[in-house]
C-alpha cells in the first residue's frame, strides 16, 4: 500500500497556507481517503500545492463548513450521500462549473443525477462503498452472517462500532426490519433500545481508521468500510469482510466545493485531474473502494477488480439500501438518542 495522505500534514491547518495564493488547494477529506501519490502528481502537474485537512464524520465536516468562517475555508470537501443534498439546501455549497470538468462521461450513470443532486450542480462523485461486517477469524469461532450477530453474548467486550450515527442507527434499524432511512420516531427509539441492549459488547468506537481496532487486538467483530477491509487484509490476512443478510450500508462519497472556497478553480482542476481513468483506478486499487469512472474499472488490476470486498456481486447488493437524507426534524431525533447510547443513559 503507498503512502496516503494523513491528518496533520500542516499542524496549522489553514493558517499560513491562504488559498488567495492561486498555488494553494485546501482539500477537506476523510482520513486516508487520497493517495499521497495523486497529491504529489496533481502538484507535478499543475504548481498547486495541496493541504489536506481531515475530519473523522460527516456531522464534524459539516458543523466545520457550516462556519462559513476564515476557519473553514476549504476549497473542496468529500461529504457521503444524504449530506450532499442537506449542504445544498442550506446553501453551503459553490455551483460546479461542469464546462470546466473533464472526464464527467466516464461517470456511472447510476451514480449520477441522483435525488440528493439532480444533474450533479454541486457535486461530482468520488468513490462508492459499503459498511459491512469485519470478522477475525482468528479469534472467532462459527459464522458471523448477520447484523444480528453482533448481540451474541460471546462477543462481549469485543464489538467495534463505526463513529457514525447515521450507520449505527442504520445497523439497528435493519436488525429490527426497518429501512435504514426511517424517520418514524417510534422506529427510532425501538433503534436506540436495541442498541442498548448492544452497548456492554462494545469496545470502541472509530471512524478515523475503523481497521485498527481489529489489528491492534481491541476488537474481534463489528462495523468496517469496505476499504479499510482490503486495506486491513494486507497487514492481517484473517480479517476477514462480510455482508449482512439484513443488507449492506452503501453509501457515495462526493466532491464539493463550499460556498466560502478562496480557489474554487484550483478545486475544478483537482476534480478533472482525479477523474482521469488513470488516476481513477489508481485511487482505487491504493485504498480499496470502488471508483465510479468507468473508464477506470478497465484498467484495474485483476485481483482488485474482482475483489468482492471492493466491488460486490449483484448478490452482495441484494437488500443494500444507499444512505438518504431524511430532514434536520428526524436527524434531531436520531442525535439525541445518539448522545444517550454514547452516554450510557
Amino acid at each position: 500500500m503507498k503512502k496516503l495522505a494523513l491528518a496533520g500534514l500542516l499542524a496549522a491547518g489553514l493558517t499560513g497556507c491562504s488559498s488567495e495564493d492561486p498555488q494553494v488547494l485546501n482539500l477537506y477529506n476523510w482520513s486516508e481517503y487520497m493517495p499521497q501519490e495523486v497529491l504529489d502528481r496533481f502538484t507535478e502537474e499543475t504548481g498547486i500545492q495541496v493541504v489536506y485537512t481531515t475530519y473523522d464524520s460527516n456531522e464534524a465536516m459539516y458543523a466545520r463548513l457550516k462556519l462559513l468562517d476564515e476557519s473553514a475555508a476549504y476549497d473542496l470537501a468529500v461529504p457521503s450521500t444524504y449530506y450532499v443534498s442537506k449542504m445544498r439546501q442550506e446553501d453551503l455549497l459553490m455551483p460546479i462549473d461542469r464546462s470546466k470538468i473533464e472526464g464527467f462521461g466516464n461517470l456511472d450513470d447510476d451514480l449520477i443525477n441522483l435525488d440528493i443532486d439532480p444533474d450533479n450542480q454541486y457535486s461530482i462523485p468520488y468513490l462508492w462503498g459499503t459498511t459491512g461486517i469485519a470478522v477475525d477469524t482468528d479469534d472467532v469461532e462459527g459464522e458471523v452472517t448477520a447484523w444480528a450477530d453482533l448481540w451474541d453474548e460471546r462477543f462481549q467486550g469485543r464489538v467495534m462500532l463505526t463513529n457514525d450515527m447515521r450507520e449505527v442507527f442504520h445497523v439497528g434499524l435493519r436488525v429490527l426490519g426497518y429501512s435504514g432511512n426511517s424517520t418514524d420516531p417510534k422506529e427510532i427509539e425501538e433503534a436506540y433500545e436495541k442498541l442498548a441492549e448492544l452497548m456492554p459488547s462494545v469496545r470502541t468506537f472509530n471512524s478515523d481508521a475503523p481497521r485498527m481496532p481489529y489489528l491492534e487486538g481491541e476488537a474481534d467483530v463489528g462495523m468496517i468500510w469496505n476499504g479499510e477491509a482490503v486495506m486491513g487484509k494486507e497487514t492481517m490476512p484473517s480479517l476477514e469482510y462480510v455482508y449482512p443478510e439484513e443488507g449492506i450500508i452503501a453509501w457515495l462519497d462526493s466532491f464539493v466545493i463550499p460556498k466560502n472556497a478562496r480557489n474554487p478553480e484550483a478545486a475544478h482542476q483537482f476534480i478533472s485531474f482525479v477523474l482521469q481513468p488513470e488516476i481513477s483506478a489508481l485511487i482505487s486499487e491504493d485504498i480499496g473502494y470502488a471508483t465510479p469512472n468507468q473508464a477506470a474499472r478497465d484498467l484495474l488490476d485483476e485481483s482488485v477488480a474482482n475483489d468482492r470486498t471492493s466491488y460486490p456481486t449483484d448478490e452482495d447488493m441484494e437488500n443494500a439500501e444507499f444512505q438518504a437524507d431524511i430532514g434536520d426534524d428526524a436527524l434531531q431525533i436520531y442525535a439525541r438518542y445518539w448522545e444517550m447510547l454514547k452516554s450510557g443513559r
